[in-house]
């Protein structure tokens, strides 16, 4: 499979979350469900951050500085409320993780990576946990969004 292949396959699967994003208002990023500790906001935030780590420390683009204080803290500390900064901020994790991917070689998605969150994976792998990620997490903003209050 060539990288123009595994690059269409993220794209298409991140629309899960990208499709969303259009439709978000200011107000919905301080919905919760029930008792949940995440926020819509927080989701987003969380999203991007781990997408520019994937970015900078999976697939080398070591340039990228990386500030991610949903991983850092760990939970929603409220302050995820601004709409504009965060569409900038996923936007910017986006271009810079597409970036990333279009920048590998064929040979290169059987590389092996080693990361104390997932162990070892080839870049490949790693790929379908970038994917799946932001999908999973991308499910629980819209039940957020449609539900919460």
């Amino acid at each position: 499979m060539t990288t123009e292949h595994l690059h269409a396959l993220w794209q298409e699967a991140r629309t899960r979350f990208s499709n969303q994003l259009a439709t978000l208002t200011e107000a919905d990023l301080n919905k919760k469900l029930g008792d949940s500790v995440n926020s819509a906001g927080f989701l987003i935030r969380h999203i991007a951050d781990v997408e520019l780590l994937f970015a900078r420390n999976v697939f080398g683009q070591t340039d990228l500085k990386v500030s991610a204080k949903t991983v850092i803290a760990q939970r929603d500390t409220g302050e995820w409320t601004n709409l504009s900064e965060l569409l900038e901020y996923q936007n910017y994790a986006f271009e810079s993780l597409e970036k990333a991917i279009l920048a590998q070689s064929v040979s290169d998605w059987d590389v092996i990576i080693e990361t104390k969150e997932f162990g070892r994976r080839t870049k490949a792998q790693a790929l379908g946990r970038i994917t799946s990620h932001t999908a999973y997490h991308a499910g629980q903003l819209a039940i957020v969004v449609k539900y919460g209050h």
